[in-house]
């Protein structure tokens, strides 16, 4: 048991070694030995741990969205009293990576998605992380709009205006509105697709930022409004 705790820590000091290199260099200018280095452990050592570089990066990676993933859960368990609607502003606010002190780690996470486009094992291993992401989203949409965080229902037919008594020849309004207009009257919430636009505009964000086109305050901002909008959203009326 001892040799495989050490073995593990020593997994995560070299993948510690990998993302500093990546946040200053990019993957590009990672390297087994400048790895080695960085963690101040033998070449031999690395190459006991990993058999590959890709397999060094791909392991990195995961560290990387676990480190995310339980930053997002530990947030949720910290405040339980909070409503699912506020507990879900938070968590985007988590994984958008916007806060200063994770600028760092928002540059290491892209440049693993700019390299998981041309790698498949990168990509399989994101792919596992952004799923971890989405079923807390998805879990957390459900739960606010069971418990009515998604907007106040709205009436799916609206009282339509009468003609006035003195015009009893003028045509009456239809009783109920048109079955486009009830579509657009309510609409059934979604989780898995309104989790899957969050979790891809919380990826653009972080992008946006890193490059300059957006400030973290302009980002905060835009997450703010579309969050917003999807509680205020026209619900289904509920019965009772």
């Amino acid at each position: 048991m001892p040799k495989q705790v050490d073995h593990e820590e020593r997994r995560r000091l070299i993948a510690d070694a990998v993302c500093r290199l990546a946040d200053e260099r990019g993957l590009e200018g990672v390297t087994l030995r400048d790895v080695a280095a960085r963690a101040e452990v033998s070449m031999g050592a690395v190459q006991r741990c990993f058999r590959t570089k890709e397999e060094m990066l791909v392991f990195a990676l995961g560290v990387v969205g676990e480190r995310i993933t339980a930053r997002v859960r530990a947030r949720l368990v910290a405040s339980p009293a909070q409503s699912a609607a506020t507990a879900l502003g938070h968590a985007v606010g988590e994984v958008s990576l916007l806060a200063p002190e994770h600028r760092a780690e928002a540059r290491v996470w892209l440049a693993f998605v700019a390299q998981a486009a041309v790698n498949e094992a990168l990509a399989d291993t994101l792919k596992a992380s952004y799923a971890s992401l989405h079923e807390v989203f998805a879990r957390l949409i459900e739960e606010a709009d069971e418990s009515g965080g998604l907007g106040e229902p709205v009436d799916a037919q609206p009282s339509a205006p009468q003609a006035p008594a003195s015009h009893p020849s003028a045509p009456q309004p239809p009783a109920s509105p048109p079955p486009a207009v009830q579509s657009l009257a309510f609409q059934p919430l979604d989780p898995q697709h309104e989790a899957r636009a969050l979790l891809a505009l919380a990826d653009g964000l972080t992008a946006h930022v890193l490059v300059g086109h957006l400030t973290a305050r302009q980002a905060q901002d835009v997450l703010h409004t579309h969050v917003s909008r999807l509680w205020e959203r026209p619900t289904r009326p509920r019965s009772g």
